[in-house]
């Protein structure tokens, strides 16, 4: 879904326009159109990607994980501001998850709710502090991610021997390895390409589509990232709604980094570092605006999906390490440059109802 805040007298302008789009222009059918056909492309030159066990269901979880990293980018981009800490936060979450597991010996769902605590927290102080002193929230976020890279390394070294805790609780083990396919009712089994561990992403878009779509907070948190100003005219406590947009930012950043550790089976420092290219990916190709004020879950879905097929099926033929982020540094230029036109024609349509 697609969330947005538009001016009362532009509605019905923009609703009868997008009746007479053509079904191409909708990005969120171009996205889907777009992952569709780059899959039986790469799966028509190498048949190998289309392997369900193999490719799809690593595919998948990557995707699965990256998704949530991406909706953690997305609500701190619906106030207008920016997580650049997000990798860190993952990983600040999944240490605490982590500990538990190994010196206090606590089952998987309650290491779970000790890494979205933390995450939480670590996003309210990022957000308190944004709030409070007015700097912005790039500045903020990359003083976290420099001060989060400090603390965990140290943390691990000094807590563990080899800079990860190896132990894993019971249900770990199925998280990372069982799909839908170990799901049955009867005779009837689900696909062996969709990992379990993608339940998580699905009830975070869910919790999300609802907030935002639903929600009183959901419009104020919009309404914020629109206009801060106007927003602190009509009585919205937009420091409150920037606290709660980063406290949620953290909370998802810690469950994909509890997500990106179960994948791999040990909780150490190096969880999250790769993050933040895919973070706006996701965001901005699904249709989320940089400067606040819209939204789109089940496009951030697709953008990162996308991202994910484009990755595996350029590895798949070959493409080296260093190309295939060249490549994906060009279509986050893309995605940006899309990103500014919408913006600049959207004031534009504001300025002409006006």
């Amino acid at each position: 879904m697609t969330t947005s805040i538009s001016p009362p007298d532009t509605v019905p302008e923009e609703k009868t326009a997008s009746h007479r789009m053509p079904f191409w222009v909708n990005q969120r059918l171009g996205l889907l159109v777009l992952v569709i056909a780059l899959s039986v492309l790469f799966g028509a030159l190498r048949p190998a990607f289309l392997d369900q066990r193999l490719v799809l269901f690593p595919l998948l979880r990557d995707v699965a994980t990256l998704t949530v990293v991406a909706l953690a980018q997305m609500v701190a981009l619906s106030v207008g501001h920016m997580n650049l800490a997000v990798g860190r936060m993952a990983a600040f979450g999944a240490m605490f998850a982590g500990l538990g597991y190994d010196r206090l010996g606590l089952p998987m769902p309650v290491g779970l709710l000790l890494c979205l605590a933390a995450g939480a927290s670590i996003g309210a102080v990022t957000g308190w502090l944004i709030a409070r002193t007015g700097v912005s929230s790039f500045v903020v976020t990359l003083a976290m991610d420099f001060a989060l890279l400090g603390l965990v390394s140290l943390l691990y070294s000094a807590l563990t021997e080899d800079a990860a805790f190896t132990t894993r609780p019971s249900g770990i083990d199925e998280l990372r390895s069982y799909s839908l396919a170990d799901i049955c009712a009867g005779p009837i089994c689900g696909s062996p390409a969709v990992p379990q561990i993608a339940q998580f992403t699905v009830l975070a878009m869910i919790g999300l589509g609802f907030l935002y779509g639903c929600t009183r907070i959901g419009r104020e948190l919009l309404l914020t990232g629109a206009n801060p100003a106007a927003a602190e005219l009509s009585g919205i406590p937009t420091g409150r709604r920037v606290l709660l947009a980063h406290t949620l930012s953290g909370l998802l950043a810690a469950l994909a980094g509890f997500m990106a550790a179960a994948g791999t089976g040990t909780f150490r420092a190096s969880i999250g570092n790769d993050f933040m290219l895919p973070s706006f990916l996701g965001a901005v190709l699904g249709g989320t605006l940089l400067t606040g004020g819209v939204v789109s879950v089940l496009g951030t879905l697709l953008g990162t999906a996308l991202v994910g097929v484009i990755r595996k099926g350029l590895d798949l033929l070959g493409v080296g390490l260093e190309s295939l982020n060249i490549y994906l540094g060009c279509v986050l230029l893309l995605a940006l440059s899309a990103d500014r036109i919408r913006t600049v024609v959207s004031y534009r349509k504001v300025v002409r109802s006006t």
